[in-house]
């Protein structure tokens, strides 16, 4: 019963437009920032290496290389706070969460691309 209630709760704050994307998918997140009373979009573009959750709490957390140095960041899939997620390319993968790219450096960080006709 209190699963029913809190479903109906959070179906008002979902997206209906959610971005369809899968783990292994080099995507562009749109964020939206506030600096001062200006917003302007900060682009954080990188793998999806883990998808968690479901319903309003749905989160997915992307990764990137900046100098050398990997960056994770994880976003909210339904928060009003991301303006859209562009998937570049989709990639070929046999896991869930891919962890063991934390490990990797250089060429072995690379995906097999997935084909689509």
């Amino acid at each position: 019963m209190n699963t029913d209630i809190i479903e109906l709760v959070e179906k008002s704050s979902l997206k209906e437009d959610a971005p369809k994307f899968e783990v292994g998918d080099t995507v562009d997140v749109h964020n939206k920032i506030l600096e001062g009373n200006k917003e302007r979009i900060q682009v954080f573009s990188g793998v999806v290496i883990a998808k968690s959750g479901h319903g309003s709490r749905e989160m997915f957390t992307v990764r990137r290389i900046v100098a050398g140095e990997g960056v994770e960041r994880k976003f909210p899939l339904h928060s009003p706070r991301i303006a859209k997620v562009e998937v570049k390319r989709s990639s070929v993968v046999r896991r869930a969460k891919l962890y063991f790219l934390r490990e990797r450096v250089g060429k072995a960080v690379r995906l097999k691309e997935r084909r689509t006709s």
